[in-house]
């Protein structure tokens, strides 16, 4: 679990806080800068006291995830770093759904950051709940791996390059009447067709889904948008469950698990990851 931060980070966040900050913020430059300090401080305090103290770096760890939490929440910064550097503080108080949820808004914005990635897939091993992929998910995930695993910078600039070389090559034909020429454009247009339809998909995805983590330590979920329905599972679901959101009615959720079921939960137990 890699949890280690950066100065340098710091040090340009506080440099883009003018251009971070989003109209009717209710922190100004000088509280996001005390509470950044204050929460860096406390996660520092807490490492050094981790292996003696622990009780007490717990309680310290949870008081820097409050202050980092409330430079996005309050603040209205939307930062990669600051994603996770709030979702490894909530990841050492015990809180994998906070940390899941944190860790996943940060990789809407540094998706390619391998510590992220490594954090995430061990926060995801902690949960309890164990609910696999539909089977069409793990095929696509098999067969289209470079799309999942590549992050859109660069499958963008694949295509662009494969792109540019098909087009070289269609020049190069108009003068040159060779038929081998022929494949320079055909495999480069195939290249970049693929990683182009990538990168709609992604463009796709983020418009269509709405991702979320249950963060409630346990919640029944239900056939219907009220208690009076009977529970969808025989066992509840817990923290670090993620869902797409099909329907919001009322103060309930209609969700989609990873399995590809649907059931209701009530919004209060969990929270999505875009924030307003």
């Amino acid at each position: 679990m890699n949890t280690s931060h950066s100065t340098h980070f710091f040090i340009i966040l506080l440099l883009l806080l003018p251009v971070c900050l989003f109209s009717g913020e209710t922190l100004n430059k000088e509280q996001i800068t005390e509470n950044l300090n204050q929460a860096d401080s406390l996660f520092r305090e807490a490492i050094e006291i981790s292996k003696t103290d622990p009780w007490k770096a717990k309680e310290l760890f949870m008081k820097s995830a409050i202050h980092f939490e409330r430079i996005a929440r309050d603040g209205k910064i939307r930062n990669g770093k600051l994603f996770y550097n709030t979702g490894n503080a909530f990841f050492r108080t015990g809180d994998i759904g906070k940390a899941i949820l944190y860790y996943k808004r940060a990789y809407q914005l540094i998706p390619h950051d391998a510590n992220l990635i490594k954090n995430l897939d061990y926060a995801r091993s902690k949960r309890i709940d164990k609910i696999e992929d539909k089977e069409q998910t793990r095929i696509f995930r098999t067969i289209f791996f470079w799309h999942y695993e590549t992050s859109p910078e660069f499958r963008f600039t694949i295509f662009i390059i494969f792109f540019f070389i098909l087009w070289v090559f269609a020049i190069l034909l108009l003068f040159i009447k060779k038929p081998f020429l022929k494949w320079g454009i055909i495999i480069p247009g195939i290249i970049s067709a693929l990683f182009f339809g990538s990168l709609f998909i992604n463009v796709i995805d983020a418009s269509t889904n709405n991702p979320g983590v249950i963060l409630s330590s346990e919640v029944t979920a239900r056939k219907g948008d009220s208690e009076a329905y009977e529970p969808s599972f025989q066992e509840p679901l817990h923290a670090g469950t993620e869902f797409n959101l099909i329907e919001k009615r009322r103060d309930w959720y209609n969700i989609e698990l990873s399995d590809g079921i649907h059931c209701w939960i009530p919004e209060k137990s969990a929270e999505l990851v875009r924030m307003e």
